[in-house]
């Protein structure tokens, strides 16, 4: 990403510190301001960070009556206890035609370490929500527009957020990141011009929004609604090119994304089949292996390292897969899951992985061998979350 000015910067930050002073947390346009935990053992947090490693997972409910992030601390074999549950200030959503993905798309709860924030969307209420991390207790600070209807991803780079809406043919928009909030950058929403008409829902509304690696692009899967990867150049101020590179995959419907090692990206692709392409200077993208899950609506990635691990909603499994030298993908068999396998995040030491079944709001718990083998060691029961999308291991 191409970095703000200082006079850009400078105008947001005295925009920052001037709603700081309100004293409210939706200072920045949003409502439904609540300061702490519902339920949850001790007092809340300290005025500073947790120093010391972090073992914290993250799950939104997404739900209807109000969404909620219920928040688990990993024992040191990897089991989950859960230790609160903090109101986003917003409503869930469900897509017509979903049962096990209401939200229909990768990336919904999007954590930045850099700045020890917790992001979410609240699709039903049209609005991010912004948390405060402090080990395993959340405050929230901020609730804003995102800009767009029914929010379903987010992605965070080098102090930018941009956050994917899905209704009304689809649109990005974009935030700058400062002082525990986000701010909307000016001019920076870009129009996905999908057809708002195609049924179903949730096929036919955006997968996931993310960054490169290097941040200077910005990537979009379509689903089926054009079965395409549009790709937007990141330029100064943290605004977009004006229209992005279409880069059509017939067919294929890609939908959750992730990159290897070496910043290929790696796309699932509810066909049936996980897709590596290298990302090209100019937006297009050229693609380097294409292997078959052998599973049903494939539509989830997670990665670890060199290895990756697809969800499969319709056959209750995970994918497994290695990536190698420009861009090849090795098959490492498939691992049964709890019903409507969908979003799943690694730990951050890379010894566990944790993995949302949505047709009972089930995360099952695996332990990561060094082979990229998956060991089911337990699951947990996530309240109010049926259907729900998106988790953040630390």
């Amino acid at each position: 990403m191409k970095a703000m000015t200082r006079l850009g910067m400078a105008l947001v930050a005295i925009a920052a510190v001037l709603a700081g002073a309100s004293g409210s947390a939706s200072a920045f346009g949003g409502g439904f301001p609540h300061p702490g935990p519902i339920h949850g053992p001790g007092p809340g947090p300290g005025p500073g960070p947790i120093a010391g490693p972090q073992r914290a997972v993250f799950v939104q409910t997404d739900n209807t009556t109000g969404n909620q992030v219920v928040v688990y601390d990993r024992a040191s074999n990897g089991t989950l206890t859960q230790t609160g549950i903090f109101n986003t200030g917003g409503l869930g959503g469900v897509l017509s035609g979903s049962e096990v993905d209401h939200l229909a798309s990768q990336g919904s709860l999007a954590y930045d370490p850099a700045n020890s924030l917790l992001y979410a969307v609240n699709a039903g209420s049209n609005t991010i929500s912004v948390f405060a991390v402090f080990g395993n207790q959340l405050v929230l600070r901020q609730v804003l527009s995102s800009g767009g209807a029914f929010p379903v991803s987010i992605a965070v780079s080098r102090g930018l957020v941009y956050v994917l809406n899905a209704e009304e043919g689809g649109s990005v928009q974009g935030f700058a990141s400062l002082f525990g909030h986000l701010i909307p950058i000016p001019g920076s929403k870009r129009p996905l011009d999908l057809n708002a008409a195609a049924t179903p829902q949730f096929t036919n509304t955006p997968g996931q929004v993310a960054f490169s690696p290097d941040g200077s692009k910005l990537i979009v899967t379509t689903k089926a609604n054009g079965s395409d990867i549009d790709i937007f150049q990141v330029r100064g101020f943290g605004q977009l090119s004006p229209t992005p590179v279409v880069n059509s995959e017939p067919g294929t419907v890609p939908f959750g994304v992730s990159f290897d090692q070496s910043g290929n990206l790696v796309v699932a692709e509810a066909a049936g089949f996980v897709a590596s392409f290298s990302l090209n200077a100019n937006g297009t993208v050229t693609q380097l292996d294409s292997v078959a899950t052998a599973q049903a609506a494939t539509c989830w990635v997670a990665s670890d390292g060199s290895f990756f691990f697809a969800s499969n909603a319709g056959s209750a499994s995970l994918s497994g897969f290695q990536s190698g030298a420009g861009g090849a993908l090795t098959a490492l068999g498939n691992t049964p899951t709890d019903a409507g396998t969908v979003d799943a995040a690694p730990s951050g030491d890379g010894r566990f992985l944790y993995v949302q079944a949505g047709a009972a709001g089930i995360v099952d718990e695996f332990a990561l061998g060094a082979q990229g083998t998956l060991t089911k060691i337990g699951s947990v029961t996530v309240p109010g979350a049926i259907g729900g999308e998106g988790i953040v291991a630390q």
